[in-house]
């Protein structure tokens, strides 16, 4: 009988699961509508009618758990908090009203926790026991490894990389305050970014023909590709700021690698090429030239749903 686990990657618009194997392979995944506002209990209706059509097609697997994998997840209550997506209340019993519909044992964390854990057991970081993954998407999540276990905190909510500060007076955050590090180093970042220089600058460039809303991180990837000027800078701008907090990060937890994950990587040397200069310029003497910075190594798999069925291997197998 084959071991699975069921990964679960609960978005604001869409909810993807998938039957996992042990080995990466993703036998079954289907998306279904979040149902972001009004009763959660009818996303739950929703997500075990699919989860259980599903499960009739593979009548001899063993269901060893659940991993989800969620914004704004707390590990230890097993609850949903003020996540900005999801409005089902300001903290939801997710752990509570999951036992109502299904009877298999379940772990949950945010989204970042889970890409982390993800790229230990399926992805690049295999056999590493101190790592960190940077996801940088929207905003920018991240996951702490240290000694082999995920950096949870006392309460849950550890590891938010993203909310460190570059300038307390610079731009304002979803979080209410200002200067976070996703406002610079994220797909959002980097659009305000580019519209800042294209304020500042008179290079010809293709994106100021681009409204604010109508360009994407992976335009202005592209266009860096082209040569285009304010692209280029963009991502050297982005790209320092990034190195210059990795810096920062590296005396906490002496990581032997740090992982970046997320549409931003695609732009490759352009973004790295900055990130790890700037890094290495600022660290403090006694990291210099031993952190690797590398791309996830599950950049072209299903990610979301990998990492939340890795968290299931990870918890509930017996070492």
């Amino acid at each position: 009988m084959k071991e699975i686990a069921i990964g679960i990657d609960i978005g604001g618009t869409n909810t993807k699961f998938g039957l996992v194997d042990k080995d990466g392979e993703t036998l079954f995944q289907k998306s279904i509508p979040t149902r972001a506002e009004g009763d959660v209990n009818e996303f739950f209706k929703d997500l075990q009618e699919s989860i259980q059509g599903a499960l009739k097609n593979f009548p001899d697997v063993d269901i060893k758990g659940v991993g989800i994998g969620a914004p704004n997840a707390n590990y230890y209550k097993q609850t949903i908090e003020h996540a900005p997506n999801i409005r089902w209340g300001t903290i939801v019993p997710f752990g509570e009203i999951f036992k109502k519909y299904f009877k298999y044992p379940m772990v949950m964390t945010n989204d970042a926790n889970a890409a982390a854990i993800g790229e230990m057991v399926y992805g690049a970081a295999k056999g590493m026991k101190d790592f960190i993954v940077i996801t940088l998407g929207t905003g920018l999540g991240s996951g702490i490894v240290v000694n082999g276990q995920l950096v949870y905190g006392h309460d849950g909510f550890a590891g938010e990389l993203g909310h460190v500060i570059v300038n307390p007076n610079g731009r304002y955050c979803g979080c209410g305050r200002k200067g976070c590090l996703e406002t610079y180093v994220s797909a959002t970042g980097i659009k305000r970014t580019v519209f800042k220089l294209l304020a500042d600058y008179t290079y010809k460039s293709e994106l100021r023909a681009i409204a604010f809303d109508d360009l994407t991180a992976e335009f202005i990837t592209q266009a860096a590709m082209r040569k285009d000027p304010i692209a280029i800078a963009a991502f050297e701008y982005t790209g320092r700021i990034l190195g210059i907090k990795l810096a920062d990060t590296m005396v906490h937890t002496s990581p032997e690698a740090i992982f970046l994950f997320g549409g931003l990587v695609k732009a490759g040397d352009y973004i790295f090429k900055p990130t790890l200069e700037h890094m290495e310029k600022n660290m403090f003497p006694v990291f210099k030239n031993k952190l690797k910075l590398i791309p996830s190594g599950l950049m072209d798999k299903n990610a979301a749903v990998l990492g939340a069925a890795a968290l299931v291997w990870k918890e509930f197998e017996t070492p």
